[in-house]
């Protein structure tokens, strides 16, 4: 066996098992809407026809003019806002 091979091979399986250990602690933190408005790159203005509430993860407010809670990102967010995680509701 060629030990050039034999070396990408274990680099492989190392990265793959140290991906796969971190997934239970983003989809943790995802379900806890615990990723940071920053990370999210969230901005209170939409995207084009693109946002919050319009997208599958928002949580409606007291009233839908006023600001909500998302499934994913933490903190106040507003229903004209939007973010790189947006995920369009499907029509019903």
């Amino acid at each position: 066996m060629n030990p050039k091979t034999t070396l990408a091979t274990r680099r492989t399986v190392i990265l793959g098992t140290a991906t796969l250990a971190t997934l239970p602690l983003l989809a943790g933190q995802a379900h806890a809407g615990g990723v940071t408005q920053a990370n999210a790159k969230y901005r209170p203005k939409p995207n084009g026809a693109a946002q919050c509430s319009k997208c599958n993860y928002f949580i409606v407010g007291a009233s839908p003019t006023v600001a909500g809670k998302c499934k994913v990102v933490a903190g106040a967010i507003l229903p004209n806002g939007w973010c790189q995680l947006y995920a369009q509701k499907a029509h019903a």
